[in-house]
């Protein structure tokens, strides 16, 4: 099928940044609301973009992940900018969980200024970012090591993590659902997710805009049981006020690239 070179841009920012709404869009591209409509419902008949209230995401299986390269690539500067406001919350001298993701691989490259840290995780990537920092410890769980991702999942993993109590548990996740669910793909891996949670004395949540919406087949917890979360871009709604009612701290990682204050709800 033919289509406007629009069509193009508009799919490519989608795919960039994940989960946009209507009215991003229409002001990135110079075009109406109404315009912007037509297009997103051509490209969702075509099975291109999957469509939500008041916005559109890329498609995604609710049983498999994207590949691991593909989320590397996906929104990567907004992962950055969260990656920083995690780095400047975390204080030296304590210790973390971090478990499989993109996001949790960012955040191990922005702590490389750190001491003292004592960090545990199921991610080898992450293991292999944070081992060039002589000025703190790593501990790798054991288990069994997903070559597609570097990450350790099954009930070894499980039983090493319930070994430890650390002070903050740095979490990523494939998807937060209008119900206030977080959710996964792969089931042992939710549940190796879902001991750090249990042996933490604080968990946080690092998850870029696109998932917002994003569906995923497992769930791994609920926004209650969370304390903080970082983004890049204000949550759409129901969002706002599901992490109001669930006492969730989020802060909305800054666009500029200097270091600035990041918006934190009350």
């Amino acid at each position: 099928m033919n289509r406007h070179p629009r069509l193009f841009e508009l799919l490519a920012y989608v795919q960039t940044h994940g989960t946009v709404s209507v009215e991003q869009l229409a002001d990135t591209l110079g075009v109406t609301l109404q315009t912007v409509r037509r297009d997103v419902q051509r490209l969702a008949d075509e099975g291109l973009l999957a469509r939500f209230h008041g916005g559109v995401r890329v498609p995604s299986s609710t049983i498999e992940n994207i590949a691991h390269k593909q989320r590397e690539n996906l929104n990567a500067e907004g992962k950055i900018r969260i990656a920083r406001d995690v780095a400047a919350a975390v204080p030296n001298d304590c210790s973390l969980i971090l478990n499989i993701g993109t996001t949790t691989e960012a955040i191990a490259r922005a702590l490389h200024g750190h001491t003292g840290l004592r960090v545990i995780t199921n991610n080898l990537n992450v293991a292999s970012i944070l081992s060039a920092n002589t000025h703190s410890e790593v501990i790798v769980v054991g288990g069994v090591v997903r070559g597609w991702d570097q990450g350790i999942v099954g009930e070894a993993a499980v039983d090493f993590i319930r070994q430890f109590k650390v002070d903050i548990a740095l979490i990523g996740i494939s998807g937060i659902e209008a119900d206030g669910t977080l959710r996964d793909f792969d089931f042992r891996e939710v549940k190796v997710s879902q001991t750090i949670i249990a042996h933490a004395r604080e968990v946080w949540v690092a998850a870029d805009s696109s998932k917002f919406n994003r569906p995923a087949m497992v769930e791994v917890a609920k926004l209650s049981q969370i304390d903080r979360l970082f983004t890049d871009a204000p949550p759409p709604d129901p969002f706002p006020d599901l992490l109001t009612d669930a006492q969730v701290r989020y802060t909305v990682a800054s666009s500029t690239a200097a270091p600035s204050t990041p918006k934190v709800n009350p």
